[in-house]
């Protein structure tokens, strides 16, 4: 049976307790650890009033679960366990058994480093002794217990996201960019709205990824300008979560999945939301860091006499910068001439030819009718469901389980058909203001290098095939194989896997 914390010198006269102090928290949302704090001054008073020299504290698992959904290590749980096994402590104190575990895998370790080291457990103002059967009994359901109620509160929680999505509410953390308002009296939430800094900064961001700048180069720019919540700088993947959260376009996603519109303000337009997002998921744009290039074509530009098409290299030879076969000594060129014949063949593709291909208002009009059809017939489908799942005033289902069967197979091919209407190739706002432009190399001068990069990966797919003879310095024809947006050969970025057979572009021998 327990003892009680002023008992405990008469059940083990002449033993000095030094104790272990130890605190948890799941939840910690303003980041202050204030619920540890108190539990290890709670526990730091226990063991004033009974001279229980302190040890140790733990306290640094602050926003940390203990049951066995958890996500992330309790560092200083293990640290916990690591010290008992030291026999630097006598008896370990928490505020409530919970604190320690939600988890009976997590009970039973804890039980053993203690029966080992002959250590007390005390919790929920109770002492036990983990060498008797009966605290181990005792202490083993309070841990059934506490997995239970941890288990409850996840299935509540789940409950309760299903529903909020299903309203398309927002749920959780807030998405940078957003601010949320909140009735003062019963704190039911009223509205998600446009955070008035830091929205402008979510949309300036899409703006210039479209742009054809980097990640790394808008990341540099951001951190200059200032930190990103007071205390938190800006680093990678805040921005590189950001671009692919479809919340920012004003969409409620649930388990993954894009479910229906939200309640809140849309920060970026759909159309922009799907141009970034047909640039930050393209592969070829993920083979190649931009921040440490400093050439065009380093990268892009594949060699032309290997079969699979390796990209080519700037090497530097006689003291002469020059492209080279990452992968031998097949194909060699100046990087000026090679950078020169490319540019201008772009340009003036750019200006007199890119406009059919490019040609896609057609099709972006259809787009833009088939994604407002794919939001109808989604929030018709959420809107059967949530009424499939309640019931009149004599208990039956708003919508039976057959109709809404019978519905969800008649509504599935056809959000399946307005996806795959949706997506269509968006032209990005940077290549847009180089088509059929009077003074498009003034613009093209304009350009830093890594919008000049984004260009050329999507307007031409740039080859260097073997000179005729060693020692060949002009451009022959065929020396450069250029393949342009909407020709045979044609392929965003040339990612392409080993092995496989390189398309034959359209070639363009020297003027």
């Amino acid at each position: 049976m327990p003892i009680a914390p002023e008992y405990l010198h008469l059940v083990f006269p002449d033993t000095v307790f030094h104790a272990l102090l130890y605190g948890r928290a799941s939840r910690d949302p303003k980041k202050k650890g204030s619920s540890v704090a108190d539990q290890i001054a709670s526990g730091t008073e226990l063991c004033e009033e009974h001279n229980w020299p302190i040890a140790a504290v733990f306290d640094q698992d602050v926003d940390r679960s203990a049951s066995r959904h958890a996500r992330r290590k309790r560092r200083d749980f293990e640290a916990l366990l690591d010290t008992i096994g030291t026999g630097r402590g006598k008896i370990v104190v928490a505020w409530e058994a919970s604190r320690y575990y939600r988890d009976i895998e997590a009970y039973v370790r804890l039980r053993n480093a203690c029966m080992e080291a002959g250590v007390l457990l005390c919790y929920n103002g109770q002492v036990y002794d983990l060498s008797k059967r009966e605290d181990r009994k005792l202490t083993a359901q309070h841990a059934v217990d506490a997995e239970d109620e941890a288990d409850g509160i996840r299935d509540r929680n789940l409950r309760t996201t299903r529903g909020t999505a299903k309203k398309g509410t927002p749920h959780g953390r807030i998405l940078y960019g957003y601010a949320r308002r909140y009735d003062p009296e019963t704190g039911d939430l009223i509205e998600q709205y446009k955070h008035p800094t830091r929205a402008p900064l979510v949309h300036e961001a899409f703006q210039r990824i479209a742009a054809g700048e980097t990640e790394y180069s808008i990341i540099q720019d951001f951190r200059t300008r200032g930190e990103r919540l007071p205390g938190i700088d800006w680093q990678y993947y805040h921005l590189r979560t950001m671009l692919r959260n479809p919340g920012y376009a004003g969409h409620r996603v649930f388990q993954g999945e894009i479910l229906r519109e939200g309640t809140w303000p849309a920060i970026v337009p759909q159309e922009l939301f799907d141009q970034v997002q047909q640039i930050v998921k393209d592969p070829a744009r993920l083979t190649t860091k931009d921040w440490s290039v400093k050439y065009l074509l380093s990268g892009i530009a594949r060699c032309g006499a290997c079969e699979h098409g390796p990209h080519l290299r700037v090497v530097k030879t006689r003291g002469v910068r020059a492209y080279q076969c990452s992968e031998g000594y097949h194909t060699m060129m100046r990087v000026a001439m090679l950078e020169g014949y490319v540019e201008q063949a772009l340009l003036d593709w750019l200006q007199l030819r890119a406009v059919d291909a490019f040609r896609t208002d057609d099709q972006q009009a259809e787009a833009a009718k088939a994604r407002t059809r794919l939001a109808g017939l989604k929030q018709q489908l959420a809107e059967a469901q949530e009424k499939a799942a309640a019931f009149d005033e004599n208990g039956r289902p708003r919508l039976s389980v057959d109709s809404l069967t019978m519905l969800e197979s008649r509504l599935m091919p056809l959000i399946e058909a307005a996806e795959a209407e949706s997506r269509v190739v968006q032209v990005s706002p940077l290549i847009q203001g180089l088509i059929g432009a009077d003074d498009v190399e003034e613009r093209w001068e304009a350009l830093t290098i890594e919008q000049r990069r984004s260009v050329v990966r999507q307007c031409v797919s740039v080859r260097l095939n073997r000179a005729r003879a060693r020692g060949v310095r002009t451009i022959e024809p065929g020396r450069i194989t250029l393949a342009f947006a909407g020709e045979p050969g044609f392929r965003v970025g040339l990612r392409r896997a080993r092995g496989s057979v390189p398309g034959r572009g359209a070639s363009r021998g020297s003027e």
